[in-house]
């Protein structure tokens, strides 16, 4: 500790009541005013044109804001582009290319996404753009000029960026159909560069139901198309022989999966449950209460099983049934709450986790205190709380917004209530199994999950990652657990499926195709070329017979 902050104890201490005020100080200067310092313009630098384009000469920078959906389709993008022969980089200054995806949910995600575009312009590298932002509103002017890649044509990142090295403009933003009907995306067998390779995140559906009035995304996605049952359990079968340990489904609303083919929910996570080896798990995405209402039994069973985590992501965003009117929300508290009572009656140690919107326009002091009352009731251990964000071309937006102060009145409030009761106390001293799939953040240890996905931190000992262990729980904050272990490694488990070619070491497979994006140094291990599924060859093939048609298109198109 200083000696400044042993006198000081806060940083008002320093101006006493009888110090001049700042109105006192300038009152007999009213002629004087603040300038702004001009900065001046730097022009852009020049970025390189290439006149020909060969993998391998050129390096892409991936970013990505936004949800596992978004998270997905980065890794099918980057997949492609390293399986043709570009380099991957995590330096963006070493870029030719920088490769933007971006998340329409909140301003500040989009506007930390426009200010990655102008730097990169502004550096002269060659920018392409991907996600819910242009694909929900492509004639923003700051995405003037510049190449897009719509939601579901990720498939074609190879031909975009290309072209965009040459210094054309491209943008693929219509709807991805098949004999004239429209699909949930791309095929999930293509080729992907994971960010954790231990995790496999399959999007089992696009778009959603509802109407709700706050909501961008709907812009950019559209309604619900799913992907059939079987094309996704192929995928999470290859992503096990790959050596991944954790699966995470996710789309836009999980729950509302089938409905537009003649399934459902329960009966996928069924087929699933099937396939999941010994020592893996699954993790469910985020549903949205009037499509899980139906099938809580059957939920409850699934979330129960030993292979998937006691684990489901809820939104309520309100606890006033006025203002889920406003939202569109079809649904009311007392649905949401029968839902959380029946999955925390009939599974043990579930986590059910949620959202709320503060400063919804029209809420009323009433209406914050039945969501405050709702968020005491339950006392949510994971709860993402959101100012209000009007999003351009929303029925929200239009609407009249309460005082911005009051908004952040209340989201104050309730991050309060949020931070006064820490949910893991109680489990200091009891002994878990967890898996460990992730580094944390100030890499001091490895994150591992328990049945309940609560985080369970462990000391960084070699050949954890990838594995099951049994621990004891040693203390608890606010948001995690740490552990120790008791297995002796010879009692460490993993997933039963992976093979030698793909043998995880330190949660690294050993793959050429595959760059790791972790930042973690990887072991040195000698490289085995694994032996990929036939729907991934048949991808690969494809990929290449469509840029050697597009050539011999080019060239016959010169001659006339």
């Amino acid at each position: 500790m200083s000696a400044c902050s042993e006198i000081i104890e806060d940083i008002e201490d320093l101006i006493s009541s009888q110090d001049i005020t700042p109105k006192e100080r300038y009152a007999n200067k009213k002629d004087v005013t603040a300038r702004v310092k001009k900065q001046e313009k730097q022009e852009p630098k020049e970025k390189p044109i290439f006149q020909s384009v060969v993998p391998g000469t050129q390096k892409i920078y991936v970013k990505t804001w936004g949800c596992a959906h978004n998270n997905s389709d980065s890794e099918y993008m980057a997949g492609q582009l390293s399986a043709f022969g570009y380099n991957l980089v995590d330096d963006k200054k070493l870029a030719d290319l920088w490769l933007l995806n971006s998340c329409t949910v909140k301003n500040p995600s989009e506007d930390t996404f426009r200010n990655e575009i102008e730097a990169g312009v502004a550096d002269g590298k060659h920018v392409v753009v991907a996600g819910c932002v242009p694909q929900g509103a492509p004639k923003a002017d700051y995405l003037r000029g510049l190449s897009v890649i719509g939601v579901q044509q990720i498939d074609r990142v190879v031909e975009v960026v290309e072209e965009t090295l040459k210094g054309h403009s491209v943008r693929l933003l219509q709807p991805k159909k098949i004999a004239g009907k429209r699909v949930a995306g791309p095929k999930l067998a293509l080729p992907k560069v994971r960010k954790n390779p231990l995790i496999e995140i399959i999007p089992i559906n696009s778009g959603c139901l509802n109407q709700c009035t706050y909501c961008k995304t709907k812009h950019a996605r559209g309604d619900l198309v799913s992907y059939p049952p079987e094309e996704i359990v192929e995928r999470a079968r290859q992503a096990f022989r790959e050596g991944v340990c954790e699966l995470w489904l996710t789309s836009e609303d999980t729950g509302t999966y089938g409905r537009d083919i003649g399934t459902s929910l329960p009966e996928l996570l069924w087929q699933l449950v099937a396939v999941i080896p010994e020592g893996c798990m699954m993790r469910v995405g985020m549903t949205n209460p009037p499509y899980i209402l139906e099938h809580l039994d059957e939920m409850a069973k699934i979330l129960a099983h030993p292979r998937v985590y006691s684990f489901l992501h809820v939104p309520v965003q309100s606890g006033s049934d006025a203002i889920l009117a406003a939202m569109k929300r079809e649904y009311c508290r007392e649905d949401f709450e029968k839902v959380v009572d029946f999955l925390k009656e009939r599974v043990a140690g579930v986590t059910i986790a949620t959202d709320i919107i503060c400063g919804f326009p029209g809420e009323t002091e009433e209406d914050f205190s039945e969501t405050m009352d709702l968020c005491a009731k339950y006392k949510f251990p994971s709860l993402f709380i959101n100012q209000f964000f009007p999003r351009p071309g929303t029925p929200a937006a239009r609407m009249p917004r309460i005082p911005a102060n009051l908004v952040k009145t209340r989201t104050k409030r309730l991050t309060e209530l949020f931070s006064s009761y820490e949910p893991y106390q109680e489990r200091i001293g009891l002994t878990q199994r967890v898996l460990v799939t992730e580094i944390s953040h100030d890499r001091r240890f490895y994150v591992a999950h328990n049945k309940s996905y609560e985080q369970v931190l462990l000391p960084m000992k070699e050949n954890l990652l990838g594995k099951s262990v049994t621990v004891r729980i040693i203390s608890a904050t606010k948001f995690s657990m740490q552990a120790e272990i008791l297995d002796s490694e010879d009692a460490w488990k993993e997933c039963s499926v992976v093979s030698e070619e793909n043998k995880l070491q330190n949660g690294y497979i050993n793959c050429p195709d595959f760059e790791d994006t972790s930042g973690q140094e990887p072991p040195n291990v000698p490289q085995v070329i694994p032996k990929q599924s036939p729907l991934f060859l048949y991808g690969l093939i494809a990929l290449l017979l469509a840029i050697v048609y597009r050539f011999t298109w080019k060239l016959l198109t010169e001659d006339e």
